[in-house]
């Protein structure tokens, strides 16, 4: 079994607490709440699937954060981890957290959970949205039925988490008294466990008022020729804010990052460093960093924010569900469709997303072909040169971007599909997503897990390989062989290849040289067509369209870029995390061959029939 926090938390003598629960009840932010640590919490289910660990804030207790699971059996991944940790006594106290708008399951894990003779602290959690819905529940009369004390609360207000805490410790107190004594008197199935459950609700539960009318907006979001619409709407809409919302922003940056060299030259100067280091430095590691940042900042803090958003609303599993008809077909499930989307933002995220798919086939599917979508890193190259080349800013500009979308998807499921015949053979596994309710955004939570956990953490990534990828790049622009330097020699021999690309050997070595960081490749390509000794910055889209021109791309060559933009092989952090999760050096050779053959192929099919 894996603990995600186990390295930074010592359990000793401490009693631990554990939280189970169906899939997004709230478990995750009453752990982020109690622990202060982030784990990732979002208005979809399947997030959590390791036990995350950590102390609770002003108490002695370690509290366990389990996979949302509906049941003890052990059909899931997450259910065999759950029961798992349950079976072993590892928990004092086990919480369960049910959903006050829909208790008869969570009630039925309860029962489950109480049988096997740990102390139980049935925490009925959501009650707000309950309330909206017109439910009302008599937790005092469910505390009486049965045998064990039962607290309502809101996870996201302080006066609930108070009152929770206070519930914790009495139960503990109340469980050192009496003992572990077994509360329903053995087994339970789980058939028995949900009639029971359902007898409960019928005593304790009363509906009231109308409910709100999200039943025909699902029926829109969700419907067979309606859903589709709306997702490329949704798609349409948030490219053509982040193109519309980056341009200018980015230009602002780039000229401030860009102004700070010469003094930072100047000041390497006078404490006497030598010509090449102030170079190395300066033209080098710091020059490359700031392009990164320029580029990529902006379309990532407009991006990640209104991602986030459609997370916390509950989109992304609407779109799941209308994404499993298509990936069924191709021999996976439509949770592999969650952790496309989370490839767009970064592809190392959307790797250890693929944690959620329960079996390792379909797990190994959606781990091979994530990079097939194109994460934040490649934004950039793709948004300038369907500028320059295909439609300059505003809606066409996002038409474009999102025909590059839905083309990286319709390859997903082709390689999906090749895949699943061949490699990964076998049956699709059946997909149970429960649509989870709509709900207002947190803004400040929303803020703080884009800007953070997402813009922040991904920027950092880029930065600590682009700062040693440009004092590299550096050193090979001014490293002299001949009459040329090494960078313009190795592009010179990869020249042959690059033209059957479609491409050149310029392109090629920007690509080869952009494995640390896909954000690097259009400024490597700049570097080499200037023949400067350091990255050259391109004023405006205008400037960069003439340096191409003048180098002879056509639109055909920019299409071809952008293909192989779209389909080559991951960056080194991604790597990185696909030999991590795989935890095999063979799948993750082949989590780069499988993008970049498939690039290859196109491509060359591309440039030949456009000669």
């Amino acid at each position: 079994m894996r603990f995600e926090h186990e390295g930074h938390v010592r359990v000793g003598e401490r009693p631990v607490i554990a939280l189970a629960g169906m899939p997004n009840v709230g478990k995750s932010t009453l752990f982020n709440a109690l622990t202060g640590l982030r784990r990732h919490t979002g208005n979809w289910t399947g997030k959590t699937v390791g036990v995350g660990l950590g102390r609770c804030r002003g108490q002695d207790w370690i509290i366990a954060d389990l996979p949302g699971t509906y049941s003890l059996m052990g059909r899931s991944r997450e259910e065999r981890i759950a029961g798992e940790f349950l079976r072993q006594g590892r928990a004092r106290l086990t919480v369960v957290v049910c959903d006050g708008s829909c208790l008869v399951r969570g009630l039925a894990l309860s029962l489950q959970v109480m049988a096997a003779g740990t102390p139980v602290l049935v925490c009925v959690n959501l009650l707000d949205e309950a309330r909206r819905k017109g439910i009302e529940i008599d937790l005092k009369r469910l505390e009486e039925l049965l045998g064990v004390p039962v607290i309502g609360m809101v996870a996201r207000k302080r006066k609930s988490r108070k009152r929770f805490v206070q519930a914790v410790g009495a139960t503990l107190a109340a469980a050192r008294d009496t003992g572990r004594a077994d509360n329903t008197g053995g087994a339970i199935d789980e058939e028995t466990a949900y009639a029971r459950a359902e007898e409960l609700c019928r005593q304790v539960v009363k509906q009231s008022g109308d409910h709100p009318p999200w039943g025909r907006l699902d029926r829109l979001l969700t419907g067979r020729f309606t859903g589709g619409a709306v997702m490329l709407l949704m798609l349409l809409c948030l490219f053509w804010l982040t193109v519309k919302g980056a341009n200018y922003p980015s230009a602002l940056l780039s000229r401030l990052l860009f102004s700070l060299e010469a003094p930072m030259s100047r000041g390497l100067a006078a404490l006497g460093a030598p010509e090449w280091l102030n170079g190395l430095l300066c033209q080098g590691a710091w020059r490359t960093l700031a392009w990164v940042v320029a580029v990529m900042l902006p379309p990532m803090a407009i991006f990640f924010p209104l991602f986030s958003l459609l997370e916390e609303l509950g989109y992304l599993p609407r779109a799941a569900f209308n994404l499993d008809r298509p990936f069924a077909a191709c021999g996976s499930c439509g949770k592999q469709a969650l952790c496309m989307c989370m490839g767009l933002g970064c592809n190392a995220a959307g790797v250890v997303g693929c944690r959620i798919i329960e079996t390792r086939r379909e797990r190994l599917i959606a781990v091979l072909t994530n990079s097939f979508t194109p994460c934040n890193g490649r934004f950039p190259t793709l948004i300038a040169l369907t500028g320059i080349f295909f439609a300059s800013g505003g809606l066409g500009q996002a038409a474009v971007m999102t025909g590059l979308i839905l083309f990286s998807a319709g390859v997903t499921l082709a390689v999906t599909k090749l895949l699943s015949v061949t490699l990964l053979r076998g049956e699709p596994s059946p997909f149970v997503l429960e649509l989870p309710s709509w709900r207002p955004p947190r803004i400040s939570q929303v803020l703080l897990r884009s800007l953070l956990d997402r813009t922040l953490s991904v920027l950092g990534r880029a930065a600590a390989v682009a700062a040693p990828a440009g004092a590299l790049l550096w050193c090979l622009a001014n490293i002299r062989v001949g009459e040329g330097s090494l960078l313009t020699h190795m592009a010179a021999a990869l020249e042959p290849l690059g033209c059957f690309l479609g491409l050149d050997g310029a392109i090629l070595l920007g690509f080869i040289l952009g494995l640390p960081a896909n954000e690097i490749v259009l400024p490597v390509i700049i570097m080499i067509y200037t023949a400067g000794g350091s990255l050259a910055e391109i004023g405006d889209t205008a400037a960069l369209g003439a340096l191409l021109a003048q180098k002879g791309w056509t639109a055909v060559t920019a299409a071809c870029v952008m293909l192989f933009s779209l389909l080559h092989w991951p960056c080194s952090t991604t790597l990185l995390t696909i030999k991590k999760e795989t935890g095999s050096l063979g799948w993750t050779v082949l989590g780069a061959v499988l993008p970049t053959a498939v690039g290859i192929v196109i491509c060359a099919l591309v440039g030949m029939i456009c000669r």
